[in-house]
């Protein structure tokens, strides 16, 4: 059972460690294939499609279809985006995707 465990843990920070490291996309690719299980890596990329969405205002219903994700799964991202840490936001406006002030 994992609830005793929190995502910003010893092990967790380790692991963002590891991640810094990598060098290439190939590197990263790699890397999280090992790491995480095939669904997992789509259910990410589909929250990262759905971020990139939000933040050129496209409404929930446009985003759920063109990223073809639920309704639920862009609140929940768009609750991230826009309330969550900032890491979002801070890769968008990295890309040059946003501009947060």
């Amino acid at each position: 059972m994992k609830y005793h465990k929190k995502w910003d843990s010893l092990e967790a920070t380790q692991m963002f460690e590891a991640m810094a490291s990598l060098k290439t996309i190939e590197e990263y690719r790699k890397f999280f294939r090992d790491l995480c299980t095939q669904e997992e890596l789509i259910d990410m990329a589909d929250r990262w499609h759905a971020a990139r969405l939000l933040a050129t205002a496209a409404n929930y219903r446009q985003v759920a279809d063109k990223a073809r994700i639920s309704t639920t799964t862009v609140s929940r991202v768009a609750h991230w985006l826009w309330h969550g840490t900032g890491g979002y936001q801070l890769i968008l406006k990295r890309l040059g995707l946003i501009k947060i002030k």
